[in-house]
């Protein structure tokens, strides 16, 4: 038995290459590129360490190029949804008692192997199914994804460096357990990182997971279960069961050993599983531990103060980035009517200059939204903005999804702060803008903060201190991200703890140990030196 003290390497977040002309990371993922295109997989189920399949099969296309197959993946049944189950049941016990360096050292060696060999498949793999640039795909699906799993294992030393006080007869120690039976993992369409983090997170602390992919980005799922098995993660420990929601969600939430639910993804999904748990929560052996991540309706908030350049720039990068797929995406914005001619000027100018297309090619800004469903919703929102009274379309404002899920970047201007526009989340490449009145700054605030029901990220875009402070102090519990003079997006793990409250989330604060905690059920030990011999107390003694 290995009897030192087992330090983790201090973590550093990982670079992020420039992929820029004459690279030697250019050209190897372009050649990965074409290789993935040129060699379509098939994707299996994972229980238990088999691959499994199923009598569906479903395409995986590009959403930029349907004319594009990537390949195909079996679709879970209700069946297999069990079988995961119980293969994470199985296996539960010998993983959680694992010493933790153990298993601390798979992770570990999983952010090596996609540091590595694994670095372009996995990009590639994140362009061609998510229609993300090069340069989204590698702080996501890359730098991102190598931070988890270089720093949750700082993390849960941190977590298991807590011990109580001990005094001269007694010593007292916590031990951190693994939560009892199994825990749920849905991840979204739109972060291979997330998608990475969400299962091995708690794994990592102990416990065995059923994880349930987005149905449009199973592809680089399948080559984080080829990560991991190569990182040593035992069989069992992680079951990958793609497919529907509807279809799966219910056999797995209604299993008496759910212990816990790790998502992201839409407000209303989260809320309608919380719905589910809590109908009848004494069906379940302990109460499931429930962690969530959902939408938002992020703002950008400019004081008159603020640098030209530095709020146009957050603008577009803020709100069409990954074509505003992103839970923190820019999606509001309150401009002083003094700057607003110059900005707009400003504005109009930029998106002009960004192109849309093929993620290949190197020199689009924007692809396609992820499907036919989102591509639906996103253009619904562009036409209500054309037919109704009290908005502009500034710039864009055309879809077309004859050969991809294609939506210009979009802002428009309303009329009225409360608008639809500016209530409700969109997910799309759709920036709506408020024109306030510079003498109503601290009013304008307020409304900020009690217009929409969320409450992920927000920024505030000001040179004046005496703004920033007004700003951040009104606007403290409208974001749980907040930014001066930066955009809404891009949280580093380590750096920027991420995560919101209100129609949010749970704001349990993924890439910190404050998510690890949640994956824990601590037991308090406490060990008597000298232990009494009589039950009397001196006050029980005669005068």
């Amino acid at each position: 038995m290995f009897n030192g003290f087992f330090n983790i390497p201090e973590p550093n977040n990982e670079p992020v290459l420039s992929f820029a002309p004459g690279s030697r990371e250019r050209a190897e993922i372009k050649a990965t590129l074409q290789d993935m295109i040129d060699n379509p997989v098939e994707v299996p189920i994972f229980i238990g360490g088999k691959e499994v399949h199923s009598d569906k099969v479903v395409e995986m296309r590009c959403p930029h190029d349907l004319s594009q197959v990537l390949g195909s993946y079996h679709q879970t049944e209700e069946s297999h949804a069990d079988a995961a189950i119980d293969a994470a049941n199985a296996v539960k016990k010998e993983w959680s008692e694992m010493p933790w360096d153990n298993r601390a050292t798979v992770l570990l060696k999983a952010a090596e192997l996609l540091a590595g060999k694994y670095r372009h498949v996995l990009n590639a793999a994140t362009m061609l199914s998510m229609s993300k640039t090069c340069q989204q795909a590698e702080i996501d699906s890359a730098c991102e994804l190598i931070d988890f799993w270089r720093f949750n294992p700082h993390f849960m030393t941190q977590v298991y460096h807590d011990q109580p006080k001990s005094t001269s007869q007694v010593l007292n120690y916590m031990e951190h357990r693994p939560l009892e039976g199994f825990v749920f993992a849905l991840t979204p369409f739109n972060f291979t990182s997330i998608a990475g983090n969400l299962p091995t997170a708690p794994a990592l602390m102990g416990n065995a997971v059923v994880w349930k992919p987005a149905s449009s980005a199973v592809l680089p799922a399948y080559y984080i279960m080829q990560i991991l098995k190569e990182a040593g993660l035992p069989d069992g420990v992680i079951n990958m069961i793609p497919g529907p929601g509807p279809q799966l969600a219910p056999p797995v939430l209604n299993h008496n050993d759910l212990g816990g639910i790790h998502f992201t993804g839409s407000t209303y999904v989260f809320s309608t599983i919380w719905l589910a748990v809590g109908s009848d929560i004494r069906r379940y052996f302990s109460y499931p531990r429930i962690v969530g991540e959902t939408g938002g309706k992020d703002f950008v908030f400019a004081h008159a103060s603020a640098d030209l350049d530095i709020l146009a720039t957050t603008l577009v990068r803020g709100a069409f980035e990954y074509q505003g797929q992103k839970c923190s995406a820019a999606s509001r914005a309150y401009i002083p009517a003094s700057i607003w001619p110059s900005l707009k000027e400003r504005l109009v100018a930029d998106v002009a200059a960004v192109k849309m297309g093929d993620v290949s090619d190197f020199s689009n800004f924007m692809g396609a939204v992820i499907d036919q469903k989102a591509y639906d919703n996103i253009s619904g929102y562009v036409e209500y903005a054309k037919q109704e009274n009290g908005f502009e379309i500034l710039t864009g404002g055309n879809c077309d999804s004859s050969d991809g899920y294609f939506i210009e970047p979009t802002i428009v201007v309303s009329e009225a702060p409360d608008s639809r526009l500016m209530q409700e989340e969109i997910f799309g490449p759709v920036l709506t803008i408020y024109i306030y009145a510079d003498n109503k700054f601290e009013e304008s605030l307020a409304i900020c903060d009690e217009t929409s029901p969320y409450a992920l990220t927000g920024a505030i875009i000001a040179q004046d201190r005496r703004a920033i402070v007004k700003a951040t102090n009104i606007l403290r519990h409208a974001a749980g991200n907040f930014y001066i003079n930066d955009k809404p997006t891009g949280a580093v793990v380590g750096q920027q703890p991420f995560g919101g409250s209100r129609a949010s989330g749970t704001n349990d604060k993924a890439g910190s140990w404050i998510n690890l905690e949640r994956w824990i059920s601590p037991r308090t030990i406490k060990e008597n030196f000298i232990p009494p011999t009589d039950f009397r107390y001196p006050y029980m003694d005669s005068d």
